[in-house]
């Protein structure tokens, strides 16, 4: 397994060594931290992984054998809590067996339960929330030395999380952070209350942190925020986010630049025109619909109707043909008519997106949409789901199988498995992000995690393209690819390269990678 070192930063926020992370021999205790979520818990799990290792924790694969166990959760899904307290009663049998084992809670579901989950689950150590995951270390520690849980939630951001030690999973890609918290009051979500107000980094301090990704081989990065394009409204710069999109341009070595999510509302024209005018910003784009229906549109505070969303998209295929465009949409929200749903199918096949990210509306406590009368039977809803989901599955396949004979370029992952055939394949991204599966023609080189290569488009299914055709395929390896090599050398204790300055290299970056044969 690669070791993937902790990213060191010039603000970075200073995390103790900790006695607790000491067995009794002197040898290191090992952390497991499991996700729970969506990106930006992923993004979390990293600095929370940044700060345990900071404080003298060791990573291990599985969580049975961790002497700590974190779970970073959400809170958006009703089966939310279902997934944490399974967890969390399977760790309760591990931890009757491993003595001195200590789990703990955050994220979402911990802000919002708080002092329930040790109620629930008096076997947890910590709980703590999305506003202080730098406190782990030291809550662990006072945990063990008081032999009793610790709970600490904050109700505003203490420091902000780009600054927390972080341990990298990929070397060729990775998630930046330009905004925490959302100003929005959506009817159904929560993430508002749980992750507060929209904070904003300064652009130096995000340019920063992906100029050290790039020299450390990344060529790949995605800006994340809760409403990622109305990045700036905390320091008044409302054409901020095209700026910040424009200004990845000129970082070289830079190949990818994607992001997610931005709210149609804020969605102008000025950042179609930094997409589509940047030449390593991606031709591919995550804008939520949520609903087809404005009645439905309005009931959920969504401050945009289905007309300017379908405008929107118009606007981005005028100026980049080939964007690939996916979604999110809710089924069954209180009050969805009928009519109101034929709307959202209709919008859907207008909207011919790539794929779609489909929920059936759950009541979150805490939520306006979950006072609202004309709830809807679970029958209905579930009968909803399927018919869109249909559709849907009927749109990906017809834009994938347009992608047929086209040739494209992939960002190498990770191993496929077996695909239509009994030929193993390698995996990857293409530049509009769609998945595509690629088969290595006999003798020719393969390519690590990283590089790139280029392959011809063979066949297609709703969710990803295959490419068999040996004529076109061909390697370009790539700085990330270089990047890992050096990690597989450090994993053997063979010492990776150093910069080209002889000074050895310390950041680590991006996205879960899925090991290789």
């Amino acid at each position: 397994m690669s070791s993937a070192p902790v990213e060191a930063v010039s603000d970075q926020t200073a995390i103790a060594p900790s006695p607790a992370a000491l067995r009794p021999d002197g040898s290191p205790r090992s952390y497991s931290v499991r996700t729970l979520g969506c990106q930006m818990n992923v993004h979390d799990s990293e600095r929370l992984s940044g700060s345990l290792e900071a404080a003298g924790y060791v990573a291990v694969a599985e969580s049975e054998q961790a002497d700590v166990v974190v779970i970073n959760t959400c809170a958006v899904r009703e089966n939310a809590g279902q997934k944490l307290y399974g967890n969390l009663g399977y760790l309760a049998s591990v931890k009757r067996k491993h003595e001195g084992m200590q789990i703990a809670v955050g994220g979402c579901l911990a802000q919002k339960d708080q002092g329930t989950i040790v109620e629930k689950a008096p076997w947890v150590d910590v709980v703590f929330g999305t506003h202080n995951m730098g406190s782990l270390p030291a809550l662990l520690e006072r945990a063990r030395h008081n032999e009793e849980a610790q709970v600490e939630i904050l109700e505003s951001l203490e420091i902000f999380p780009s600054t927390l030690p972080t341990k990298r999973d990929s070397a060729s890609s990775g998630w930046v952070s330009i905004s925490v918290g959302c100003n929005n009051t959506c009817t159904f979500c929560i993430v508002p209350s749980l992750r507060g107000k929209e904070k904003d980094r300064r652009p130096g301090d995000v340019l920063a942190e992906v100029q050290a990704l790039v020299d450390d081989g990344a060529i790949e990065v995605t800006l994340l925020g809760q409403n990622v394009n109305t990045y700036g409204v905390e320091f008044g710069d409302k054409l901020a986010f095209g700026k910040l999109l424009r200004a990845m341009g000129e970082i070289e070595g830079l190949e990818r630049v994607r992001f997610t999510s931005p709210h149609p509302a804020a969605f102008t024209d000025d950042v179609i025109d930094a997409m589509a005018e940047t030449h390593n910003v991606m031709p591919s784009l995550h804008m939520p619909l949520q609903s087809g229906s404005d009645v439905v549109l309005k009931a959920m505070r969504r401050s945009y109707r289905s007309k300017k969303f379908l405008g929107i998209l118009d606007r981005v295929r005028e100026k980049m043909p080939d964007a690939a465009i996916t979604t999110d949409i809710i089924v069954g929200f209180p009050g969805e008519t009928e009519e109101d749903f034929e709307d959202t199918m209709r919008v859907v096949e207008a909207s011919r997106f790539q794929s779609a990210f489909t929920f059936q509306y759950s009541i979150r406590p805490g939520t306006p949409a979950a006072e609202m009368e004309d709830q809807l039977p679970k029958e209905i809803v579930q009968r909803r789901y399927e018919r869109l989901h249909e559709l849907q599955e009927q749109v990906s396949l017809r834009e994938n199988h347009a992608q047929i004979g086209r040739t494209v370029e992939v960002l190498v992952s990770a191993w496929g498995g077996k695909k239509d055939s009994a030929q193993s394949r390698l995996s990857g991204r293409a530049e509009d992000n769609r998945l595509v599966h690629f088969s290595v023609p006999e003798g020719a080189e393969e390519p690590r995690p990283g590089d790139v290569v280029t392959v011809k488009v063979t066949s297609a299914a709703p969710h990803f393209l295959i490419a068999d055709e040996p004529t076109a395929y061909r390697v370009r390896r790539t700085r990330a690819g270089d990047a890992w090599d050096r990690r597989q050398a450090d994993s053997c204790g063979v010492p990776a390269p150093a910069a080209a300055d002889g000074a050895p290299k310390a950041v680590s970056l991006g996205l879960p990678t899925i090991r290789t044969r």
